[in-house]
């Protein structure tokens, strides 16, 4: 088996002898990390200054990452009513769609660079991209600019920016995992040309910050394999694998249109219309700590399920909810719910793997079919809103896709311990 997770490696993308390692020559890390890391190299810190730093450049990669596409319902908003007002619901939310789609993807190849010593190149063609990507975006006119410099410039600048994110953490930190993932995972919550600009240079700011703090302690012996069919061989996986698809298709629908709702249904003012969003991801900031520290106790499996239950429950009760208390009331509960669905897919892959040399090319498999679900959810789900603004077809669609996610994810639970409910999983 071991020789088979390693056939479909990174190398066999080259056509001659030169790999990834020798392309980029120069720009590796592993050369400085004897000097950088003193003799603290041989042992997993588990907290301490430098610890701690990577977790506020986690932090501020999620931000730059994750935080672009869960606030991407501003600008479905902006562009329905402005920029993108001939265009359907369904063909602007193709732009956010393709940006975390893209994003998700791109760690596939993002993570055996990681593996071969680029953390730098990573950060450094992650930072360019997205800048680059909103300031051509301040400019665009045209529904195929917006989705060429937003969709796809800035899906890829975040796509280099994921796998750093997640990675380097458990170099430093193993009894408090889960904790300083749902911390890191918090920075996810985030005239038009001048403030997609501002937003650039936000990008620019934040961004520095991890370039100048982060360092990866230790390499892998040897580059992680793309992709795996061994681990779809294992029931656990697969329903896990099938429980994301679902999720994305489904969690991030809210996300996408709750402003649009609100504003669209009259159910609040138009002000308050555009706070929707920043309400429903500030509550997602607890949702990614408070779920995180139950689960370094209880498991992540046994602390996500429920989490996700829970979240599609309110989805459903979001096609009752008419008034402004009741819109307010969706957004902070749905927010605090749906904040696992970043912080605890990776810590669950984590138990389902039968160890961790596996876990990078399982993880990148695992994004790469979730982001699938993103890619199509939310375009079906503007599909569904009627030519009267009628809601009620996205809203049960979401609900339905995040119950499956739910279901799933329980399937997974009970196929690798059995019907036993006192296991931590």
């Amino acid at each position: 088996m071991e020789k088979f997770e390693h056939t479909v490696s990174l190398h066999s993308l080259n056509s001659g002898s030169t790999t990834l390692r020798d392309s980029f020559h120069g720009d590796r890390d592993d050369d400085k990390l004897k000097s950088s890391l003193g003799p603290e190299a041989d042992g997993i810190p588990n907290g301490g200054f430098l610890a701690w730093c990577q977790v506020l450049g986690s932090f501020f990669l999620a931000f730059n990452c994750w935080g672009l596409t869960n606030g991407f319902g501003v600008f479905q908003t902006y562009y329905e009513t402005e920029l993108l007002r001939d265009q359907s619901p369904s063909s602007i939310s193709w732009i956010g769609s393709t940006q975390g789609f893209i994003l998700s993807v791109i760690s596939i190849l993002a993570g055996p660079a990681y593996d071969a010593g680029y953390f730098h190149f990573l950060l450094y063609t992650g930072t360019f991209l997205i800048v680059f990507g909103f300031m051509m975006t301040s400019i665009c006119t045209s529904y195929w600019q917006v989705m060429l410099s937003q969709g796809v410039v800035v899906g890829l600048g975040a796509g280099c920016l994921g796998v750093p994110a997640v990675a380097i953490l458990p170099q430093y930190f193993t009894t408090k995992r889960a904790m300083v993932n749902g911390v890191a995972m918090c920075g996810s919550s985030a005239g038009f040309g001048w403030t997609t600009r501002i937003l650039a240079f936000i990008a620019l700011g934040t961004l520095i910050i991890p370039i100048a703090i982060m360092r990866i302690r230790t390499l892998p012996k040897s580059i992680r394999t793309i992709w795996s069919w061994t681990a779809f061989k294992e029931l656990p996986y697969d329903f896990a694998i099938t429980g994301m698809f679902f999720g994305y298709a489904g969690l991030y629908i809210p996300m996408f249109y709750v402003q649009s709702v609100a504003l669209h249904t009259h159910s609040v003012s138009q002000n308050l219309a555009f706070y929707m969003l920043p309400i429903l991801n500030a509550a997602s900031i607890p949702g990614r700590i408070l779920p995180n520290l139950v689960a370094n106790k209880l498991g992540a499996l046994n602390v996500f399920v429920p989490t996700l239950l829970i979240a599609s429950i309110f989805i459903f009760s979001w096609t009752a909810m008419g008034s402004e208390s009741g819109i307010l009331a969706f957004s902070i509960l749905y927010g605090f719910f749906s904040g696992t669905i970043l912080s605890l897919p990776q810590i669950v892959i984590i138990s389902l793997a039968p160890s961790l040399d596996v876990v990078g090319t399982r993880l990148g498999a695992f994004y790469a079919i979730g982001a699938l679900g993103m890619l199509i959810g939310n375009p079906v789900a503007g599909e569904l809103v009627g030519s009267v603004g009628e809601y009620t077809g996205l809203q049960v669609f979401s609900g339905a896709c995040a119950l499956c996610c739910a279901c799933m994810f329980l399937a997974a639970r009970f196929s690798k311990t059995g019907l036993h409910l006192a296991v931590r999983v």
